[in-house]
């Protein structure tokens, strides 16, 4: 038996230390509390907060640290945040560290305002507005913000009238999925609805072909019928493909072929290809 055995306290310690990963002279991580559907969000670090500016990502706030070394890529940031208009303010290292939630933000920081959700309604409505035939995107288990910005690209480059979110279980519109959109989210709108499936057959009775995109699905989504029509698209996740209920919920569930040594697509990038299908044939 070991020497240090006979040190009780030592032991104890040294159980714990294994058990948690850290050890007891490493300064435990700050409590995170639940933020607030409402609350804004930060993005930290030069290079993100420089790439946010330059994608034209909403923002209410510049945060700069004290006596901060100003490299170029802080320059341009105060640049751009003047030509926009947006507020820039000093703030102490302590400020910076609670705003980012402890994470790595080398003396800047960037406000992000809370988005504010339509109601899915309002997407039909924006088509019908614009005598246009509708083209909507729902979400369905889609979690990574970054999926979300990707396939709003997507939406935007394919013509959709915009994108509808689950309220729980789903990525919403955070900082990553403005970062990932490249700036296309200020020009789509993004509805949010309290349950999807009652949402698609409420898409359904009001003349909408609701379609889900899913590796078991029947037939190919290029030979889909009523893809020129008024159209729901619904994206399931990475995987785990669409739920049960949601698949129900469809008037038809397709695929993309490909070979079977992919499993399955990125979200984003079979929202991509399916809305290329969907436009290739509303141009015919």
């Amino acid at each position: 038996m070991r020497h240090w055995y006979k040190d009780k306290a030592r032991t104890e310690r040294l159980e714990r230390e294994e058990k948690t990963g850290r050890s007891s002279s490493q300064r435990p991580a700050p409590a995170r509390t639940r933020r607030s559907e409402d609350a804004p969000e930060y993005i930290g670090g030069r290079n993100p907060v420089l790439e946010a500016l330059r994608a034209g990502v909403p923002a209410s706030a510049l945060y700069i640290a004290q006596r901060i070394d100003n490299d170029d890529r802080v320059k341009e940031s105060v640049r751009i945040a003047a030509d926009r208009g947006i507020p820039m303010l000093e703030a102490g290292r302590e400020k910076l560290d609670r705003l980012t939630e402890g994470g790595v933000h080398q003396g800047v920081a960037l406000q992000i305002p809370a988005y504010e959700y339509a109601h899915p309604e309002d997407l039909v409505h924006a088509a019908q507005d614009a005598a246009e035939v509708p083209l909507i995107v729902a979400l369905d288990s889609v979690t990574d913000p970054r999926n979300l910005g990707a396939i709003a690209r997507s939406a935007t480059a394919f013509g959709a009238h915009g994108l509808v979110v689950p309220s729980r279980r789903s990525a919403g519109v955070t900082a990553g999925a403005w970062k990932t959109s490249a700036g296309t989210l200020a020009n789509m709108t993004v509805a949010r609805a309290a349950n999807l499936t009652a949402t698609l057959r409420d898409y359904r009775e009001a003349g909408l072909f609701v379609i889900g995109l899913d590796g078991e699905g029947t037939v190919d989504v290029g030979d889909a019928n009523l893809l020129d029509g008024p159209l729901v698209v619904v994206v399931g996740s990475e995987g785990k493909g669409l739920s049960r209920l949601v698949r129900e919920a469809c008037d038809l569930v397709v695929r993309i072929p490909m070979s079977a040594a992919a499993e399955s697509l990125n979200a984003g990038v079979a929202a991509g290809i399916a809305l290329y299908e969907v436009a290739r044939h509303r141009k015919r």
